[in-house]
Order: structure tokens, then sequence, then C-alpha cells
């Protein structure tokens, strides 16, 4: 049995004991970050306990309020023990729900892990899942693949994208073409906040198939569609909404940076195809203001779902595509973005569900972003279509009846770099193309290579990775 596993209590949840965040953290051998306190939270900390279903308990099928953050790090919010960081609004649903500390994106760049969250499926069951990440309008999800959208809505669901769809481009691929009824928000992987131009120096901003125009801040626009979506009376109907922020992804401006908006669109009106990357720009500071920015904007929103009066019968999840870049904070995980280190793929993930899910939780059982697919499905009364298998496993028996946690592989490849976590020993080979083993239990950093200590391990992990990637399409040459 491995050790996460042993880290969770069968109790009656209502007999166990409170204890203060950080003191429940280490006791359960949760990583430095994990474990510590939220930054100045003081007496007024939340008490945090381990991981125990609610069981009992019934609801109508739930409203599902899926919220992506893009490129946001693992450790960039203070209930993740961000030090200069302050999310009031994500540690409140937190606090309302359930917090996993080893969680982890389906792939290492934006485009991949949405294929793996639309799906349920490995990037690499699909074509356009081989781009790491879309950067043109050649790849794209093949509308034909079913989605969790185009599920839900054959089991009843309204549904909705709003925000950055990031799986390919008109005219062939489009959130209203898989299964979504409505999308408003931009194709691609990138764009300017104001103006809304892509690297190309097109218009990227999209109410269904037609252009839409409005040139204030995205974030705020998002975050007012949003509320409004949540705001509505859906006759009875539960609804899906993914909502995929932008923030905080390059370009570094926050709202009010107008100026630095438009020396970005002149540059990229001049042919400068590198300018949204904005490397002669940003800081920590800008970094720190884009992520409150959307700690705010997520606030308003949940804020509109409670004055509608669906919060209690909402689940909703908030996560990352994957790991943090520049000027996030990773600490104590190596690597970031487009790496399958750990800092590249772990992510903040909260769930809350006031009918079916109590409050203060911390789990560490690792999940990968297809597992909230095949969750949604269950939780939703239906399930994936038989020649589109699930490479996620339904986390429902294990947040709402106690069951045991799969035991299974996860598993990531993009090009020039493997892993696969099983327990707490992970797998991984990086562009070096050296075969590393590390015990994430006592090692998260991954600095102790125990590949040579442990050969038979790590030839057994080595195998299992190569089994998996024997079943998934070629990178094209």
């Amino acid at each position: 049995m491995s050790s996460y596993e042993n880290k969770l209590s069968r109790r009656a949840f209502g007999g166990a004991v409170g204890v203060t965040a950080a003191a429940t953290a280490v006791g359960l051998g949760a990583t430095p970050a994990a474990a510590a306190e939220p930054p100045g939270a003081g007496s007024a900390a939340p008490l945090e306990r381990p991981f125990q279903a609610a069981r009992g308990r019934r609801s109508r099928r739930p409203n599902i309020l899926f919220i992506l953050g893009d490129d946001l790090g693992w450790a960039d919010l203070s209930s993740y023990a961000s030090p200069h960081i302050k999310t009031p609004n994500l540690d409140r649903l937190a606090r309302r729900g359930v917090r996993f500390t080893d969680a982890y994106a389906g792939s290492a760049t934006c485009s991949p892990t949405r294929f793996s969250l639309y799906t349920g499926r490995y990037p690499g069951r699909t074509a356009g899942g081989l781009a790491e990440p879309i950067a043109d309008r050649s790849a794209g999800l093949d509308p034909r693949h079913p989605t969790l959208a185009s599920l839900l809505k054959e089991a009843g669901y309204a549904t909705a994208l709003i925000g950055k769809w990031h799986a390919g481009h008109l005219p062939d691929h489009s959130p209203t073409r898989s299964g979504w009824d409505e999308f408003f928000g931009n194709f691609g992987g990138a764009l300017e906040y104001y103006s809304k131009l892509g690297p190309g120096g097109e218009y990227d901003l999209y109410e269904g198939d037609a252009e839409y125009k409005d040139l204030r801040y995205y974030t705020r626009i998002l975050t007012e569609r949003a509320s409004e979506y949540v705001s509505r009376d859906h006759r009875g109907r539960p609804w899906l909404l993914n909502l995929n922020f932008a923030t905080p992804h390059w370009p570094w401006i926050a709202e009010g940076d107008t100026r630095e908006s438009a020396e970005i669109v002149r540059r990229i009106e001049a042919g400068d195809a590198r300018a949204l990357w904005h490397q002669d720009g940003g800081s920590v500071e800008k970094y720190k203001e884009m992520v409150e920015d959307l700690d705010r904007s997520v606030g308003e929103v949940l804020k509109a779902l409670r004055r509608s009066g669906q919060e209690e019968d909402t689940l909703v999840v908030f996560s990352s595509d994957n790991g943090g870049e520049r000027f996030s904070y990773n600490w104590p995980l190596s690597g970031s973005k487009a790496s399958l280190q750990e800092g590249g793929i772990r992510v903040p993930n909260i769930a809350s569900w006031p009918a079916r899910l109590d409050g203060g939780q911390v789990s560490h059982v690792p999940l990968f972003s297809p597992d909230w697919t095949a969750t949604l499905l269950e939780l939703a009364g239906t399930r994936p279509h038989r020649a589109y298998p699930l490479d996620g496993v339904s986390l429902a028996g294990y947040l709402l009846r106690g069951e045991e946690p799969a035991r299974r592989d996860l598993f990531w490849r993009v090009r020039g770099e493997r892993a696969l976590r099983r327990g707490d020993w992970k797998y991984y080979r990086g562009r070096a193309g050296r075969d590393q083993l590390f015990n994430l239990a006592g090692d998260v950093r991954e600095q102790a290579d125990r590949a040579a200590l442990e050969p038979a391990r790590l030839a057994e992990l080595r195998a299992a990775w190569e089994r998996t990637d024997a079943g998934l399409l070629p990178y094209p040459a």
C-alpha cells in the first residue's frame, strides 16, 4: 500500500479532531509548501483536516463550474504557501472544500492539457494533442471526438465555455463544434489583454464563431460573462461552465497598464512575432498583481453564484493548465512550464461542493486532469463512449463514498521527456536522455536520484511507461 493511502482517515468526519493546517499537513508527510500555514493567516487560519468522504448525503446532479488559471504555478496561491501573493477568495474556496496537494496537469503546456481535460484521455491519443502547444491553424480537436461537454450535453446539461479554448481555430475547430452550446473567448494560446491581438496580429475575441469587439481588459470581460452565466435561470437544467482565464499568462499586463499594452501592440503590428512573449517586460510584482486580480475575478464569479441560490448544488473545481513560468513561485519544486519535472506539471487544485463535500480538508492522493473528466461524467450520471475509453479515473467514489483511491500510474509524455508516477515513486527522463528515479515522499524537489540504488524499480516503471507510450500516436517527424 502506498504512503498516500495510509494517510487517509476512515473515521466519521464529525469525530475528527481539528488541528491547524500546518500541524495536519506535517503530520501526514506533506511537502513543505503544502504544510505551511498561509502567510499572514495567524490565529484566523482555517482548520484543515485529512480528507474524509462525507457519506450518506444526497443531492441532485451538480452544476459544474470548472475554472482554469493559465500558467499558474503550484505554490502561487497563499493557501499553497506563497510568501507574497494573497489570494483570499481561492483560500476561502479551499476552506469550503478540499485542497489537493498532489494534483497534476495532463501535460506540461497549455493545449495538450486542455485536450486531456476536454477528452479525459492522454493528449497523445489524438493528432491535435501532439502539438505542444498548438501554435498555428494546422491542428485541433476533431469535432467527432466525444468531449466532456458533448457527453454532458447528451445527458441533459447546458454547456458553455468562456475564455481560452486553445484546441484549434476556425473554420474547422471550435467549442461549438465539440459539444459546448455557447462559446465566448479566444481561440489561440496567447493574446494581448486589451487589443485582443494574437501573435500574428489577428484579432482573437469571439462570441460563438463571430468576432466580438470589446477592447477592455480581458480578465474583466471574462469575469462579467461568467458571472452572467452562473446567475441565469437555466430552467431546471444542470449546467457545465468551463471558465478558462488567460491570467496570469504573458504578456505581463495588469489592468490599467495601457501604456505597456500600446507598446506591445505597436510591436505586433510592426511584425514582431515575439512581442507577446514580452521577454523584456514583467516582474515578480507585476505577476503578483495579475494573480491577485485572477483571485478577485474568481471571487466575483463565486459571489454571483452565491446570489443566484445555486452555490449549494454547484461543484466548483479550480486548477491550472500546467506549472508556473518565469515569475511563478514554485518552491520547493524543480522545473517549470514545458518540463515534466514537478514544477512543470504539479498544479494547485481545489474542489468545493457544499451539498456533498465537507470543508477544510486536504487530500494527498495523486490525480491529474483526465481524472476530473471521468469524475464529472460519473457525477452527471453518464459514461464515455465505448470507442473512446478514458485514461482518467473517477474520484467520485473516493470523494463521496469513502472508497479507496484507485491504484494506477500517472503518465506523461512530451517531446524529449517522459515521466510516470506510481505511488510515491516517479520515473523521469529529461532531455539529456538519462533515466532517473525519485521518491517524492521525501524528495519532492527531485534531487536524490535513486536509479542506481533501485535498478529493478526503475526498470519496472520504465517498462510501464513504454507500454503506455506504445498505444499512443507517434509524434510527426
